[in-house]
């Protein structure tokens, strides 16, 4: 009798159980909260994926990831992922339990040079159960020390790890499990809880709607924190990222993973009410077909594709948007005016109606210099013939007005010359084209090409003629495939070559840390952005490639020397007419009358007089003291008459006769 009881009054608290049970996931309301909700409002980007342990292991062994491990910056910055990949191995079959709930990961800002990793698991209802706090104690060992208190009314989770002296801080909200081993985050989440910010932002919600639940992860950026993250590198970010700061507001992407470690993101931005209109103006504007490539050279670091169903619709949009803005729109205006008042110019006419359905700006790495980098403006002409009739009009009409007196120069049977209207394109689209303030420009069939320094012409001249394009790489064309072929904004770059512009350009500090990073960088070689318009909306697609680093390295151009400045022995043992091989100059002002170069001491090493950029006149090289080390004279770029080298006693020690 006692037996039975015994096992009566078992199956009884079993079937209590069971009735808890049955309540819990049945019968109880439903008090779910969004994982979203819980999300702080700072966050730069944040991670979501419906399948967590499906899509780490995938990530995880991927070689890419295998690669960007070994970095020093990668792993500071994947540090607390790679802990909760730990837990997930050594767990699994919890996190098995765990798996098709919706995990979120988020970046934050924590101070100006740190930045905090915050979680949020999805529970659903199981979180109800308070053996589920219990079980936490059964995943710790004497390496760990978890104590408990309370902070507005919830309890928080502290889970010490005695070796790394670093503490996890863990919190249940209705049925999310929250955690970061940044205690305030842990803590501005309970505090919004109950009002969210990031969750009910409209331009949020509109992107997360669009994005949907697909694939590997979605990740979404908020842009508005996007300059403090980057600060977190460098002192001074560049220009690009405050303007993405400033004219986007939040991209969402669904991404996949391909065998050759190959991310593909499809998303959507949408563009902040303050952009620089242009934005707003192209989004109205529809899409074009992708044609510059045809001109653009393979040393091509950055391009910049602008598309629109024809540029005439685009200004036209440009114009009606800049209305918004009264104080704007009047300076904008005032200043087309006033240039077209000066020259008795059309701006409408001599410029906008022959510009076709692309533009584009271009950032080349230079063939003369690792110091500078080549800039040009690309326009595609609906008629090659009305855009040189129309170009020409206005060189005439500076011609008349201004006291620019600028002959063109042909090169291989190109024509360059000087539009000397000082900050013309900034006036006419806005700050984006700032960089091309009183260009030069040449035309290639279809295309105008202006830049700032005539030597970037001359380079796109040769490469076009020796067919040396992204529209005859193979690589290129491979990577456009995978983008839509007609598109909105279209940014491609060759990032070692991007890499090698910007350690260039850098000071000596930070090219010490690019260098040390440079293989995890170089190792994604192509990155490509489209943007096409989606209602309100610009639908996004990313692409970025891996590559082992070593065949990156011998598929990559070798650098660019720079011609050493060193001057020749005083003392040779043999003078013979190759002293008379003087290395290509590459003048950036094709109006002046002369042009030198400098020793690092300052003084001059050689000076030659110049005719519509061209030597013609006298030529004379010194050495480092000053000395005349060669005089003899150019005529349209070609050495005549008497040539004479002279030793450092100025003695002459050698001549020809050209």
């Amino acid at each position: 009798m006692t037996k039975k009881r015994i096992l009566y009054g078992f199956l009884a608290l079993f079937a209590l159980y069971l009735c808890y049970l049955a309540y819990i996931f049945l019968l109880s309301p439903k008090t779910n909260l969004q994982s979203i909700y819980l999300i702080p409002k700072d966050a730069v980007f944040i991670v979501e994926s419906e399948q967590p342990v499906e899509s780490w292991k995938k990530v995880s062994e991927s070689d890419a990831w295998h690669h960007l491990r070994k970095n020093d910056y990668f792993s500071e910055l994947t540090e607390s992922i790679q802990k909760v990949d730990t837990v997930f191995n050594n767990n699994h079959k919890l996190f098995e339990f765990f798996d098709g709930r919706s995990l979120f990961i988020s970046v934050h800002m924590i101070s100006p040079k740190d930045y905090g990793i915050f979680y949020v698991l999805d529970l659903k209802r199981i979180a109800k159960l308070q053996l589920l706090k219990t079980y936490l104690n059964t995943l710790l060992n004497d390496d760990y020390v978890m104590s408990k208190r309370m902070y507005h009314n919830h309890e928080i989770l502290e889970v010490h790890d005695r070796e790394s002296k670093e503490t996890m801080y863990l919190a249940f909200i209705k049925n999310q499990l929250v955690a970061s081993y940044t205690h305030t985050l842990v803590e501005a989440s309970i505090d919004q809880y109950q009002e969210p910010v990031l969750g009910r932002n409209l331009n949020f919600i509109e992107v997360n709607q669009k994005v949907g639940h697909e694939d590997l992860f979605r990740m979404y950026v908020q842009y508005h924190y996007f300059d403090d993250y980057v600060k977190r590198f460098t002192d001074t970010p560049s220009d690009w990222v405050r303007r993405v700061s400033e004219n986007f507001l939040f991209s969402g992407f669904y991404f996949d993973l391909d065998k050759n470690s190959t991310l593909t993101a499809n998303g959507f931005t949408n563009i902040s009410g303050t952009n620089e209109y242009y934005l707003e103006a192209l989004q109205k504007s529809g899409t074009a077909e992708r044609t510059i490539p045809t001109i653009v050279p393979k040393r091509t670091a950055l391009y910049i594709s602008y598309g629109f169903d024809s540029f005439s619709e685009f200004y036209k949009n440009f114009e009606k948007v800049q209305q918004n803005d009264p104080q704007q729109f009047e300076s904008y205006q005032n200043g087309i005016e006033k240039v077209e008042k000066f020259l008795k110019i059309d701006v409408k006419e001599n410029f906008v109606n022959w510009i076709d359905d692309e533009i584009a700006v271009l950032q080349i790495q230079s063939r003369i210099s690792k110091g500078k980098n080549d800039m040009a403006l690309v326009l595609k002409a609906n008629d090659a013939e009305k855009a040189r009739t129309n170009l020409d009009f206005v060189l005439e009409q500076i011609r008349r007005k201004t006291p620019v007196k600028f002959k063109t120069v042909e090169y291989k049977k190109y024509e360059i010359n000087f539009l000397s209207i000082k900050g013309f394109f900034k006036m006419l689209l806005g700050g984006r084209f700032d960089e091309f303030d009183k260009p030069y420009f040449t035309q290639i069939d279809e295309f105008v090409i202006f830049s700032d320094n005539p030597n970037t012409l001359k380079s796109i001249i040769d490469d076009a003629l020796e067919g040396e394009t992204l529209a005859t790489s193979k690589e290129f064309r491979d990577f456009d495939d995978k983008f839509e072929s007609e598109s909105t904004v279209f940014i491609y770059s060759n990032v070692p070559l991007f890499f090698d512009n910007m350690y260039a350009l850098a000071d000596a500090p930070t090219q010490q840390k690019m260098l040390k990073n440079k293989d995890f960088i170089i190792c994604f070689p192509q990155f490509g952005l489209q943007l096409t318009p989606e209602d309100d909306l610009f639908e996004s697609r990313l692409v970025i490639n891996y590559q082992d680093v070593q065949e990156v390295k011998r598929n990559t151009p070798l650098e660019v020397k720079v011609p050493s400045s060193k001057p020749q022995s005083a003392d040779p043992v043999e003078i013979t007419d190759a002293v008379f091989d003087l290395r290509p100059i590459y003048p950036t002002d094709l109006n002046a009358d002369t042009f030198s170069v400098k020793y690092a001491n300052g003084t001059t090493k050689f000076e030659v007089e110049l005719k519509d950029g061209l030597k013609h006149g006298r030529y004379t090289e010194y050495y480092l003291d000053g000395t005349e080390k060669m005089t003899g004279r150019f005529r349209k770029d070609e050495q005549v008459g008497t040539w004479r080298y002279y030793n450092e006693e100025g003695e002459q020690v050698h001549k020809k006769r050209f």
